[in-house]
């Protein structure tokens, strides 16, 4: 479901250069004149846009117009099949050789290169490097190839079926079974209700191959086709390629008709309870759908309207939060929207909430209220002024990086106007508009759209959720009695005072004793008068953009089992308190128009604080990082609201298979550590748990300042960094303590295990295999760990998925860790069919003991650096990068001018590296895990 409204795509958004400014009503939305649009003479549709944001790199794009919607039915499932056969061979990448040549320059399968099918499209990805005419010329050829020359060979599709299959028994459980018998009634006498793009099993497993091969031939056609080139490119150069490869073909002679289809309208109020043994969460879906066929939004009084919608869901999901964050909340959360449903000829107001397992009537009440409450009684003008102060933020951030946007989040964009004809005038002109507009907005406007959201036909309810002995199962009259609340009875909404400050204890300043800084990797460190540490690296990668990370050693590791068991599942609730006497919402109102969050934490080893913000808003994320470290507040009543929530979230989250499995095979593992107290809080948990003492090892843990590196990344000010290190950092108390991790010395189970667990009725079952162990950390060794990892993954492909066929999805991943202890281990996982299981098993072991007795191939090798240089050189200019090494290096005890070398290491990893640390570690015990269905 797309669960946006139109104003969010204008968001996205983002051109080179300004509009000539026309906001009159019936004016026309422009369409960003920095991209070169197109249609061939056989329909085909182009976009192309340049964009350095990865340098050398484009990502293409191939958009088909049709999807299950369109199937037969006997192809019920084609469509997406037909996506796996494009992979599969090509007139110019024969059986796998597509897939192989993309590794080998760098481009991973299902990270980087993936697709998807949906009721009406199927969109294909191909990330590419630009920086070689071969490889762009391939890339052409690649796309060209799904478009119209998959070769569907009889022995391929076989093969493909057990793959498909997978992905299917993936999907089953709970929500499918729950959404099969809901959907008749949400699509009610609608084609969608049928034609969900995993399609039938009995087609899949017998469908003749003439099925896939006419579905390829009917819809994979140019007038149905656009393809989009974003990135690091010549435009001019773009277009030619385009016509090169793609104006020889023809549209298919006596075409059949590419079919719109329609979700009618209807008078009933239509109730679905659902519910299932195996349902992890108690949800509610209020739909009430429009009657008309949306219309595009092409002038500016859509755009107009598209605000005036925006606005309306920010107001009243505002007040959901607010209820969310109550002392008694109705629901863990909740939301509500206008937009699209399944069909894009069918939009509706939805609200949406998941609650307690035994209040869902209570949730489908709230939520009818609200709506009933924003209808009667209108909203504030204080709500619409912080709504209309939320969008101005929320725009302004996106248009001061309009030129450092990823070509990705263009390709999107281009997607929607092809499929959908949403409109693509650039984030100039949108923002320009926004800051006209904008004001013209009045209360008015708002208040009146929920008064044509709001009816009592057309509607749909659907209630989903657990099934169990002691629950009784909500009736389909109690949920029709729920939707009838008494008007009379429904007060205006109270709106509260706004504080003036974040902070309300006076801060004495400290200063700075020394400021260091670092060349090579043009990073400034300050140490405060209390000890403290302030490291920042200023970046030209966002405009609008600053990263906040601080960190210091400790942690629960500190704390004794008792204290521990007391307080690990309240440690996440500390923060609903909020700070400096201002409750959570309290400080929401307060930050409505600005940018700015930071969020604490408890680790195992650390205590730390992580944030973002914009240039603009810094100020106030050192004051949110001064509230939370001095100033928590102490709130039984915020805390019990979350337990409440919580406890609704993890109350059945067991009862879902692989869950459950991570439950009882992690439990085994650790049994012997008397730290281990489950994976999720129960009842009893709760009863254990002492608020008090988690707030009061919460104030110790962040009582030492000086024991804290604070790192930033971003745009940032020097003289502004030096200002609020001094004001706000160097004021918070300290000492002269230093911690360090702790290692306490409990590990999970040595030797060699094998733990089956039975959860589930469904067939499926799911197969993890470990290694792990302590061990002199060496960086040279975690490289070729984490080498062995991705070159192993090459094989698991190439062996159980594409020649065994027996799973959809299978990953390697390996890596060392130092801090508490030197430890590395290794995984591989992957889903597959009970019967399956064991031989697919001994499958994954055999081509990792290839390695072991030979080595990886040099082929995967390159594969491996191939992809990793590529990664990197996107990632070394991001803030986030450079974030993670800071505190990487930090709590490793290694210089962050490390990732200077990162090409360098990885390029020097050779097979004889990999190949020791495959003997080293894992020619020893292995834990192997598989989920298995119920024993009928």
């Amino acid at each position: 479901m797309k669960n946006y409204n139109k104003l969010f795509v204008l968001l996205l958004t983002l051109p080179l250069s300004m509009f000539a400014q026309d906001f009159k009503g019936e004016s026309p939305i422009p369409f960003d004149s920095t991209v070169k649009t197109g249609k061939l003479e056989n329909g085909l549709t182009y976009y192309i846009k340049k964009n350095a944001k990865p340098e050398n790199k484009v990502d293409l794009r191939l958009v088909i117009n049709a999807g299950s919607i369109l199937e037969d039915d006997d192809q019920q499932g084609l469509a997406h099949f037909m996506e796996h056969m494009s992979f599969n061979g090509t007139k110019n990448f024969p059986k796998n050789k597509l897939v192989d040549y993309l590794q080998s320059i760098g481009v991973k399968f299902g990270q980087h290169l993936n697709a998807y099918t949906s009721f009406d499209e199927t969109v294909y990805f191909l990330p590419i490097p630009s920086d070689d005419p071969e490889k762009l010329e391939k890339g052409f050829q690649i796309i060209e190839d799904w478009a119209f020359n998959a070769v569907l060979t009889p022995e391929e599709i076989d093969k493909e079926r057990g793959v498909v299959l997978e992905e299917y028994r993936i999907g089953l459980g709970a929500s499918k079974r729950m959404m099969g018998r809901f959907m008749p009634k949400m699509m009610h006498n609608s084609h969608y209700a049928n034609r969900l793009p995993i399609g039938k099993k009995e087609i899949l497993e017998n469908f003749k191959y003439e099925k896939l091969i006419s579905f390829y031939k009917d819809w994979y056609r140019p007038n149905l086709m656009s393809v989009i080139v974003v990135g690091d490119i010549d435009v001019a150069q773009m277009e030619k390629k385009i016509k090169d490869h793609f104006s020889s073909y023809k549209n298919p002679k006596n075409e059949r008709p590419r079919k719109i289809y329609d979700v009618p309208n209807h008078k009933e109020t239509f109730v679905a309870v659902e519910s299932d043994k195996e349902a992890s969460a108690a949800q509610v879906q209020l739909v009430y759908k429009d009657y008309d066929t949306p219309k595009p939004v092409v002038n500016v009084n859509d755009f107009r309207k598209s605000l005036v919608e925006g606005l309306y869901s920010t107001m009243i999901n505002n007040r959901l939060n607010e209820l969310t964050n109550s002392p008694t909340p109705p629901f863990t959360y909740g939301y509500s929207y206008h937009g699209g449903t399944w069909a894009r000829t069918k939009e509706a107001y939805q609200s949406f909430a998941m609650s307690q397992e035994d209040k869902q009537l209570e949730a489908l009440k709230v939520l009818v209220t609200e709506n009933e409450r924003a209808k009667k009684f209108g909203f504030t003008p204080g709500e619409l002024d912080r709504a209309k102060s939320e969008f101005l933020a929320g725009f302004e951030t996106v248009y001061n990086d309009r030129e450092k946007r990823n070509s990705e989040n263009f390709v999107s964009e281009y997607q929607s106007h092809f499929l959908e004809k949403e409109p693509t005038p650039g984030i100039a002109w949108t923002f320009e508009a926004l800051k006209k507009i904008l004001p013209t907005i009045e209360l008015k406007d708002v208040n009146g759209l929920v008064k044509d959201y709001i009816k009592e036909d057309n509607r749909v309810v659907i209630l989903t959720g657990p099934e169990k002995e002691g629950l009784k199962k909500v009736t389909e009259q109690e949920v029709l009695n729920a939707l009838k609340v008494n008007i009379d009875e429904i007060q205006p909404y109270a709106d509260t005072e706004i504080a003036s400050s974040l902070l309300r204890k006076e801060l004495k300043p400290g200063t700075i004793i020394k400021k260091e800084t670092n060349a090579k990797i043009g990073a400034t460190t300050l140490t405060l008068s209390n000890g403290a540490k302030v490291t920042y690296k200023k970046t030209d990668f966002k405009n609008d953009e600053v990263l906040m990370e601080a960190v210091s050693f400790g942690g629960t590791n500190l704390y004794t089992n008792e204290e521990l068991k007391k307080t690990q599942f309240a440690n996440g609730g500390l923060t609903q308190a909020g700070f400096s006497g201002l409750k959570e919402n309290d400080i929401n109102k307060f930050m409505s128009g600005k940018v700015a969050s930071v969020y604490p934490y408890v680790s195992n080893t650390t205590e730390g604080l992580r944030g973002s913000t914009t240039p603009k808003d810094l100020e106030y994320l050192f004051q949110m990082t001064v509230g939370y470290m001095a100033d928590l507040n102490l709130d039984n009543e915020a805390f019990e609201g979350y337990k409440q929530k919580q406890s609704a979230f993890y109350k059945n989250m067991a009862s879902q298979p692989s869950f459950y499995f991570q439950q009882e095979f992690y439990g085994y593992l650790l049994k012997e550590n008397p730290r281990f107290f489950g994976m999720i809080p129960d009842d009893k948990a709760w009863e254990a748990t002492d608020y008090k003492l988690a707030y009061t090892k919460f104030q110790e843990r962040f009582a030492n300042a000086g024991d804290f590196e604070f790192f930033f990344v971003g745009n940032v000010d020097d003289a502004k960094m030096e200002e609020y290190s001094k004001k706000y950092i160097a004021s918070l108390p300290s000492t002269a303590k230093k911690e360090k991790a702790i290692d306490l010395g409990h590990r999970m189970l040595k030797g060699e295990h094998k733990k089956i667990v039975n959860k589930g009725t469904d067939p499926k079952s799911s197969v993890t295999i470990m290694y792990y162990g302590d061990a002199e950390y060496t960086p040279k060794e975690a490289l070729a760990m984490q080498a062995l990892g991705e070159v192993l993954t090459i094989k698991l492909i190439e062996e159980l998925r594409e020649n065994e066929s027996g799973v959809y999805g299978i990953s390697a991943r390996g890596g060392m860790s130092k801090v508490p202890n030197g430890a590395y281990s290794f995984n591989i996982g992957f889903p597959c069919g009970p019967d399956n299981a064991e031989k697919l098993t001994a499958s994954a072991l055999r081509e990792l003991q290839k390695i072991i007795d030979n080595g990886p191939q040099e082929g995967d090798i390159k594969k491996f650096k191939e992809a990793e240089i590529l990664d990197y050189k996107k990632d070394i200019k991001e803030n986030r990068y450079w974030l993670t090494n800071f505190n990487r290096s930090y709590t490793n005890g290694t210089s962050p001018e490390d990732v200077l070398q990162v090409e360098a290491k990885v390029n020097a990893v050779t097979a004889k590296d990999i190949q020791n640390v495959a003997k080293k570690y894992l020619s020893k015990d292995k834990v192997v895990g598989i989920l298995m269905p119920e024993k009928s």
